[in-house]
């Protein structure tokens, strides 16, 4: 971006402010401009700054002195002008100029030669030039200039539609606020790009909140996406987010004419460098012919652990942006770019020991404690291992050196242990005949994995199912949480669940740590929850096999929450989407008296138990149709494609049967697809597919 000459009449005229601090004249303040601007470049952009912090500081105030004192002087894209006012309310949203789809993946190389060959087809040559690059780690945005000024940043959100976090964007020292899209003739832009933390910053900020007895951040990715979030800039500006920018999706020229810049992907890149944006420019190569690719992101992967940042892969690009637009894309993804995905993070650790833990519904889960290890970013110190089969199948023993990897870069598991590395002094796992936390004796039924503590009143399913009950999807009582439920039981505050409607407020004033503030707003959700629909409440009381679907099923066949208690195993059987297995488990929850009890408590409390009747819709769209999702959604949040459905007069199932219609399938899906397979009245959709069924493109 700077020249060697520019670089030395800026650190020249450096050398002349600083002389003359505290004050300079106000005739300056353009030139004073210029040199923050060119620092901030070097520290953000290049990590090679060329004055101190304390310097950068002097400069920069001296700089808000003049604009205070000459406010006309003030101007939008001013290094003073990142910081703003905290932010009120909820994030606007804001359409994207372009789509930002996601990426088609590939996991080996076998993959990258069937897309080349796609691409080639498509393209009608046998030659093609391919941009690689790394695939950043971070949370993805969209930014648009125009009149070379930075007026909007945005989240990637649906890839539609995003949240305007201008005000946070502005706080990434790394992103100009103006940079010279003019000279190329360009009258407004739209990149694309991702806000990450670096592993020094990341370690940095985490070790500060250790400090202070706060929780860490569980990895960078988390991190930067949720700080683009926080309501408060400054605390933004703290957490010292990074931007690159990696992709021209949107531009207005003057000419009508692309400049020769944006001809190539490769060349947009080195553009955007030119103008002081961290772009890959010198991460990227450029190949033609699919084999050199390969070989390049293997040699990427190879050092991924060199780097400053967290990469999950490499994306190869068509160079052309003319043959990228020739081959176009699909509803999900462009077919000109795929996304090579690294293999998982793995590392080796001690098996040290096994925690055995008691969930709601009386489930021993084991917890294997190994020595903590970094694997992708996170330090990783415990890890289910889900039940007595699992540490059988994998042969662990206490004192084994085991092989740790992250699923998708999030869930730690064991693979296996190193039993070639045994030196005897190994121990067996002892799974517990009676409950760690009750000592009642362990039932496992027949044709189950899972162990359970039978007795209801262990005390370790007393908290986990408070904790279940005010949750998000149950009756989501906001400011509760799993902290305030255990602190609450351990003072003697909450010993069931009507106890949460009867919290002694006024002991919790006395006691400290809780603000009024506070306290008002949890007294108010928690009344608030008790208007909550019938089949929340349903959830929420935690019956074996009863999720949110089949919640909503059984809300609407009766009147009263009491019509359970009275319902036969073959009427609850006849149910959509009730088999033998949920029945049973329904009848005897609604045939033990403490349940019976329960409900009465939480009427009399004034809980909603009698369901809001709403008229079925027979003429919709999907009338008569059953839909069931499986995996990971891209476009749509799974709430919002099942609402879709129900909108239009369909109906959700919580299970693979000859009941239902479609099963519409999202990323990494798993059993269910297999089962729908071999049900031939089962059409099986993709999320674009079922997007058109619902009049989406």
């Amino acid at each position: 971006m700077y020249t060697e000459q520019q670089t030395r009449d800026l650190q020249s005229k450096t050398a002349v402010f600083l002389q003359n601090l505290p004050s300079l004249p106000s005739t300056e303040v353009e030139a004073l401009r210029d040199v923050l601007r060119f620092h901030e470049y070097r520290y953000y952009v290049l990590d090679a700054p060329l004055l101190a912090d304390f310097e950068y500081d002097q400069l920069y105030k001296a700089l808000e002195a003049i604009e205070k004192t000459n406010p006309e002087l003030i101007r939008p894209d001013s290094p003073t002008q990142r910081v703003a006012n905290s932010l009120n309310g909820a994030f606007p949203t804001v359409n994207h100029l372009v789509p930002m789809l996601s990426l088609d993946n590939s996991y080996n190389a076998e993959d990258l030669i069937d897309w080349d060959r796609r691409v080639r087809e498509g393209a009608k040559t046998s030659t093609i030039e391919y941009c690689v690059e790394p695939k950043f780690d971070g949370a993805s945005i969209s930014l648009i200039y125009e009149n070379d000024l930075l007026v909007r940043g945005a989240t990637r959100g649906d890839g539609i539609q995003g949240d305007d976090i201008t005000t946070n964007i502005r706080q990434i020292r790394s992103v100009p606020l103006s940079a010279r899209f003019s000279e190329y003739g360009i009258t407004q832009i739209e990149i694309r790009g991702e806000v990450l933390l670096t592993k020094k910053h990341f370690k940095a900020f985490n070790d500060k909140l250790a400090e202070q007895n706060l929780p860490p951040l569980a990895n960078p990715r988390n991190a930067a996406s949720g700080s683009l979030r926080i309501k408060d800039p400054e605390e933004v500006r703290r957490r010292n987010l990074e931007a690159f920018l990696y992709h021209v999706s949107y531009h207005v020229d003057q000419a009508n004419q692309t400049p020769a810049a944006l001809e190539k992907h490769s060349s947009s890149l080195d553009l955007l460098w030119e103008l002081g944006f961290r772009s890959p420019a010198k991460e990227k190569q450029v190949f033609t012919g699919i084999e050199d690719v390969i070989q390049y992101c293997l040699d990427f992967e190879a050092g991924r652990d060199d780097l400053p940042y967290e990469i999950d892969g490499m994306v190869i690009k068509v160079n052309s942006l003319d043959l990228q637009d020739e081959l176009g894309m699909t509803t999900h993804h462009p077919r000109w770019a795929i996304a090579y995905k690294f293999k998982a993070r793995q590392a080796t650790s001690k098996l040290r020991g096994v925690d055995f833990q008691v969930g709601r519904t009386g489930a021993i889960t084991p917890v294997a404690k190994i020595d903590p290890v970094p694997i992708g970013g996170v330090t990783v110190g415990s890890i289910s291992l889900f039940n007595e089969d699992v540490i059988k199948e994998k042969d662990l023993m206490i004192g084994d050196t085991v092989l740790v990897e992250r699923a998708g870069d999030v869930i730690p598991y064991i693979v296996k242990s190193l039993a070639e590395l045994r030196n005897g002094e190994e121990q067996p796992i002892l799974f517990p005949s009676a409950c760690p936390r009750c000592s009642s004796t362990l039932a496992r039924e027949e044709g189950e994995a899972v162990w359970r503590c039978i007795n209801i009143d262990c005390p370790a399913q007393v908290v986990e199912r408070i904790i279940h009950f005010v949750s998000k999807d149950a009756m989501d009582i906001r400011s509760f949480g799993e902290a305030n439920v255990r602190k609450f039981y351990e003072l003697g505050w909450l010993s069931d669940i009507p106890g949460i409607y009867r919290l002694p407020y006024e002991k919790m004033r006395q006691l400290g740590g809780f603000g009024e503030k506070s306290i008002t707003n949890l007294q108010t959700n928690i009344e608030k929850s008790k208007t909550q629909p019938l089949h929340r409440l349903i959830f929420a009381m935690g019956i074996r096999y009863v999720g949110e679907t089949t919640a909503k099923t059984l809300a609407q066949s009766i009147s009263h929450l009491n019509d359970l208690s009275r319902m036969s195993l073959e009427e609850l059987q006849s149910l959509e989407d009730v088999g033998v297995k949920v029945a049973n488990s329904i009848y005897l929850f609604f045939r033990n008296q403490a349940n019976i009890e329960l409900i009465k408590e939480l009427e009399a409390l004034g809980l909603t138990m009698q369901t809001e009747k709403k008229t079925p819709m027979t003429d919709g769209l999907l009338s008569g149709q059953s839909f069931l999702f499986t995996g990971t959604l891209n476009r749509l949040k799974r709430t919002e494609a099942e609402e879709m459905v129900e909108a239009r007069g369909g109906k959700l199932l919580s299970g693979v049967s000859s009941k239902l219609n479609y099963l519409v399938v999202g990323d990494d899906a798993g059993s269910k697809l297999e089962k729908a397979k071999k049900i031939p009245q089962i059409q099986i959709l993709t999320e674009e597919d079922f997007i058109k069924m619902m009049g989406g493109e």
